[in-house]
């Protein structure tokens, strides 16, 4: 497996965690649970750009990782 097909597993699993957690947010009617929700949302999105942003890095340097 090369590092671009691991990051780009990394990035899927990270979406699909914010996707989650915006989801449970919108679904709680407890208030707090929504809040706690909406932050870990919010993490996880930083936590993808970070990665999309070191994906293109080694995309530039390394161009064979993008197979």
């Amino acid at each position: 497996m090369t590092v671009g097909t691991q990051m780009q597993q990394a990035i899927a699993t990270v979406q699909n965690a914010a996707a989650t957690m915006k989801t449970f947010s919108l679904e709680t009617q407890d208030q707090q649970a929504k809040k706690t929700f909406e932050q870990l949302a919010q993490t996880f999105d930083t936590a993808l750009n970070e990665l999309k942003g070191r994906e293109q890095y080694i995309q530039n340097q390394e161009p064979q990782y993008k197979q």
